[in-house]
């Protein structure tokens, strides 16, 4: 073995709310690892993400189990920042052995020998394991729908701050996820004139009969569902914890003065068009929300619960002038729209890892995050056990599993035959 190539038995990549989960676990079972950052702990939520960004779920539920927030009441919704601190307190607290401004280049397997060869931008390791914990959201996606026109300044949801670094004019937001209907509602309350592209979505309640929606997707077993229902794979969330925390109502953002349009088909010379469906997203995504009530409701009589009735929580809108008359087309310049966002996902890169571990789309074979490719590992990402896999307190269960894997093959690989 070459002096300069450092000696590990686990690497972990990425130190952000996954890689944090892992170290935890690790250095509990006494896993000799490192953990590799190529920029700060929890560097997404700093600079990744919009001003005004809070956590989507309260302090009490969105954290790991063995540290609270220091300065939030359990009911508020995080800011980024105390996010950010709130991990990197919590590397200070487990000791956890993170080397920040290392750049991962490459991983292979060191043929023969066993293990892996690691290359870095502060030189090489050899691992026998490897946890990729580099999170979903690495390479932000704009449909290649998105026209090719200089006129129009066009940003992905990852590199909007806030409204004083847009142009002036108009702003069309295509994707109605989390992100896209947070940064749309926040344009239209500055004064913008706003366009909002809305597709299929699911919209829980913020809170119903006194209980935030995470709680009551963790009573009905909600979060723990193994796998997306068919049909739903493009489904996003829409949820909130901006202004104190708020049921996403597309009805009410209309009636608010957003305009809102279905999901965006193509550009034509500077025109952009539209499906004809946002009547059926806002009507599905209306059954979504009662849906859950109805089983809030079964529960409570189920258990004998003293919640109190909300009633008026059924109550909706009717449908507004953009339901009933949909927005066909629109020409962007006809009506001074200057600004396109595109809340449009991200797509994961896994071009550093050259081992057999991935599918003829790229993606990850895995089964609850165990690789087929032998010492490899996927923490992080959506759906990798359960629903909650990709949340705070999701990653550090899917950790704790993973972790005791790993444990596992060190218990096989260290053992010696009594003669």
């Amino acid at each position: 073995m070459e002096e300069n190539i450092r000696e590990i038995d686990t690497l972990v990549i990425g130190a952000g709310q996954a890689g944090v989960a892992m170290s935890e676990h690790l250095t509990r079972q006494e896993v000799p690892h490192l953990v590799l950052e190529k920029n700060r702990v929890a560097e997404a939520w700093r600079t990744g993400r919009w001003d005004s960004l809070v956590a989507n779920g309260p302090a009490w539920h969105d954290r790991f189990p063995n540290m609270e927030f220091a300065d939030n009441h359990p009911d508020q919704f995080v800011p980024k920042e105390q996010v950010a601190d709130y991990f990197e307190a919590y590397v200070d607290k487990f000791k956890m052995p993170v080397e920040t401004g290392v750049e991962v280049l490459s991983a292979c397997r060191d043929q023969g020998k066993g293990g892996f060869i690691v290359t870095t931008s502060k030189g090489a390791f050899k691992a026998q394991r490897i946890v990729s914990a580099t999170g979903p959201f690495q390479i932000p996606i704009i449909p290649a729908i998105a026209p090719k026109n200089p006129d129009y300044h066009q940003i992905h949801s990852a590199k909007y701050r806030n409204p004083e670094q847009l142009p002036e004019g108009g702003v069309m937001v295509i994707g109605a996820g989390s992100s896209g209907v947070q940064i749309a509602d926040e344009l239209q309350r500055s004064g913008r004139d706003v366009y909002l592209s809305v597709g299929p979505h699911d919209r829980p309640p913020r809170t119903y009969r006194g209980r935030d929606f995470v709680w009551w997707l963790g009573v009905l077993g909600l979060w723990d569902i193994a796998a997306n229902e068919p049909g739903k794979e493009h489904v996003t969330i829409a949820v909130s914890g901006a202004n104190g925390g708020q049921t996403i109502d597309f009805r009410e953002l209309a009636k608010q003065g957003l305009n809102l349009v279905g999901r965006t088909q193509s550009f034509t010379d500077g025109v952009v068009h539209f499906n004809n469906d946002l009547a059926d997203n806002i009507n599905a995504g209306d059954q979504n929300y009662l849906s859950l009530l109805d089983r809030a409701d079964q529960y409570v009589l189920a258990n004998g619960l003293d919640l109190p009735e909300e009633p008026d929580a059924r109550n909706l809108l009717a449908d507004p002038e953009c339901m009933v008359n949909p927005i066909k087309s629109i020409d962007l310049k006809a009506n001074n729209i200057t600004t396109v966002i595109w809340a449009t996902g991200y797509a994961t890169n896994y071009d550093w890892l050259k081992v057999d571990a991935f599918d003829e789309n790229n993606q990850p074979k895995h089964h609850r995050g165990i690789s087929t490719e032998p010492g490899v590992y996927f923490l992080g990402l959506p759906w990798l056990s359960r629903r909650g896999s990709s949340f705070i307190w999701g990653v550090w269960h899917d950790a704790k599993y993973i972790c005791d894997q790993i444990t596992i093959q060190r218990q096989y690989q260290q053992y010696q035959s009594v003669v």
